[in-house]
C-alpha cells in the first residue's frame, strides 16, 4: 500500500509538472524527492551528474553552431532538396527532419523546416497532413539513433556495466528507427483525401483564407562562418562514435580507460570552443539561441525526474522486482509498453531512459533487448500537445493537419504508432541476427 502511495506522489509530480512546462518537469522531480524522503523515509537516489554534464556539453556546441549560422545553412540545404523533388515531399521531408535531428541531438531543430515543408505539399496540391505528420514523428525518432542525443546518451551510460559500446546501440537504433521512418511514411502517403478534394481546404479556398505569399527563409549571414561551424559540429560527432566504438582509442591512466561521459564532454566543449574562436561569435548569442534554452530545460527536466525516479525505484526494489519479475522476465517486451507510457507522461525521450532503464536493469532484463525497446521512449506525440505537434498544425494553412473531435484522432497517431512499433519490431529483428 505504501508503495502505491509513493508510485502516486511520483506520478502526480510529472503530470504536475508537465502542465507547467519549461523548467516545470525537473523542479516537480526535486519536490518528488523531498516528499519521498521527509514523508515517506527514502533515502535520496544518485543524482545524474554524468548525463546532466553530457547533455550541457553537446547544447553548448549546438548552440555555438546555431549562433554561428550553421542551423540556417541547413535549414537553406534541406529547402534545396525539398523544392527540387516536390512529388516525393512525403518521403523526403522525414529524412531531412531525421537528419536534422540526428546531426544535432534535439528534435527542436525540426520547427524551421516545418514551414518549407507545408508550403511544397501545397504547391504541388499534395495534402500537408502527410508529409507533416511523419516529419514530427522522424524528428523524434532521429532522438534515438543520434549519438550525441540525451537519451542516447542517457542509456549508454546506464548501461557501461554490461560492456556495451556506442557502436552496439548505433547498430541497432540507426536502422530500426530509420525503417520505421520510412514505414511510417510510406503509410502516410494515403492519409486522408486528396488536398483538391478536401472539403476544409476548398471552404479556406473559397473564402480567401489561403496566404498566397512564398515563404522565404534567410540563409546563412556569412556562408563560411556556417559551413565551418557545421563541420565543425559533425567532426566531432563522427569523433564520438569513433572513441564510443572503439574503446581501444580512449586514453588509459593506472590501467582504466577514460569514460565516454568525460570523452563526449572534453569534445563537445572543446567544439563549442574552436566554432566560437574560428568564426568568432559572441558566446552570449549562443546563450540565448532556442537551442541552448531548449538543452538546459532538458538538464533540469532530468535532474529532478532522474532523481526522483532513481529514489523511488532504488527504494522499493525488492517490492518492485517482487511484483513483476515475473511477467518481465517471461515477457520482457512489456517493458516496451511501460517505456511508451511513461514517454508520454515525461514528455522527454532521456529522462525517460534515465527514469525507467534502471528498473529493466534491476530485473535482469538483456542490455540487447533494452537497446531493441529503445525506441519506445518516443510515445509524447500521443497526446497532441508537445511544441513540435502544435507547430506543424498551426504552419499547415491549409487545415489538414490537425487534432481530431475525439483529441486521440489526430494526424502524428497513425504516423507515429507505425514507426515506434516498426522501430521496435526491426530493433528485435537486429539483435536476434546480432
Amino acid at each position: 500500500m505504501m508503495v502505491l502511495l509513493q508510485l502516486l506522489i511520483v506520478l502526480i509530480c510529472i503530470i504536475i509538472g508537465a502542465r507547467l512546462g519549461g523548467i516545470g518537469l525537473g523542479v516537480m522531480g526535486g519536490l518528488g524527492v523531498a516528499l519521498l524522503t521527509f514523508v515517506f523515509g527514502l533515502q535520496p537516489g544518485e543524482l545524474p551528474i554524468d548525463v546532466m554534464m553530457m547533455i550541457a556539453a553537446v547544447i553548448s556546441a549546438a548552440a555555438c553552431m546555431q549562433a554561428a549560422g550553421g542551423l540556417d545553412y541547413m535549414v537553406k540545404v534541406a529547402e534545396k532538396i525539398l523544392r527540387s523533388n516536390p512529388q516525393y515531399v512525403t518521403i523526403l521531408a522525414p529524412l531531412v527532419t531525421y537528419a536534422f535531428t540526428f546531426l544535432a541531438g534535439t528534435g527542436h531543430v525540426a520547427y524551421s523546416v516545418l514551414p518549407v515543408i507545408a508550403e511544397v505539399a501545397n504547391e504541388t496540391k499534395i495534402r500537408p497532413e502527410r508529409p507533416l505528420g511523419i516529419a514530427v514523428i522522424a524528428s523524434q525518432q532521429a532522438i534515438t539513433a543520434s549519438p550525441i542525443s540525451a537519451a542516447t546518451v542517457a542509456l549508454l551510460g546506464l548501461l557501461a556495466g554490461f560492456d556495451i559500446t556506442l557502436f552496439d546501440i548505433l547498430k541497432i537504433s540507426i536502422p530500426a528507427t530509420l525503417v520505421g521512418v520510412l514505414v511510417g511514411a510510406f503509410f502516410s502517403m494515403r492519409v486522408g483525401k486528396n488536398l483538391v478534394d478536401d472539403p476544409e481546404y476548398q471552404r479556406r479556398l473559397q473564402a480567401g483564407e489561403l496566404d498566397t505569399n512564398h515563404v522565404e527563409l534567410k540563409g546563412a549571414e556569412n556562408k563560411f562562418k556556417a559551413c565551418a561551424s557545421v563541420a565543425l559540429f559533425i567532426g566531432a560527432t563522427l569523433l564520438i562514435v569513433l572513441f564510443g566504438s572503439i574503446p581501444s582509442l580512449r586514453p588509459s591512466f593506472d590501467g582504466v580507460q577514460v569514460g565516454m561521459p568525460l570523452i563526449i564532454e572534453m569534445l563537445m566543449l572543446s567544439t563549442a570552443a574552436v566554432i566560437l574562436v574560428v568564426t568568432r561569435t559572441n558566446g552570449l548569442k549562443a546563450a540565448q539561441g532556442s537551442v541552448f534554452s531548449a538543452g538546459m530545460q532538458a538538464v533540469v527536466a532530468i535532474f529532478g525526474i532522474a532523481w526522483m525516479g532513481d529514489t523511488f525505484i532504488s527504494g522499493n526494489i525488492v517490492e518492485l522486482k517482487g511484483a513483476i519479475e515475473g511477467v518481465v522476465t517471461e515477457m520482457p517486451w512489456l517493458f516496451g509498453i511501460a517505456l511508451f507510457v511513461m514517454s508520454i507522461l515525461l514528455y522527454s525521450q532521456a529522462a525517460t531512459v534515465r527514469a525507467i532503464v534502471p528498473l529493466g536493469v534491476a530485473l535482469s532484463i538483456s542490455p540487447m533487448m533494452l537497446i531493441a525497446l529503445f525506441p519506445a521512449v518516443n510515445g509524447y506525440f500521443f497526446i497532441p500537445n508537445y511544441p513540435t505537434l502544435v507547430a506543424a498544425i498551426n504552419f499547415d494553412r491549409t487545415g489538414t493537419t490537425g487534432i481530431g473531435k475525439w483529441v486521440l484522432n489526430h494526424s502524428f497517431m497513425m504516423p507515429g504508432l507505425v514507426a515506434t512499433a516498426v522501430a521496435i519490431g526491426t530493433g528485435l529483428l537486429l539483435i536476434q541476427i546480432y
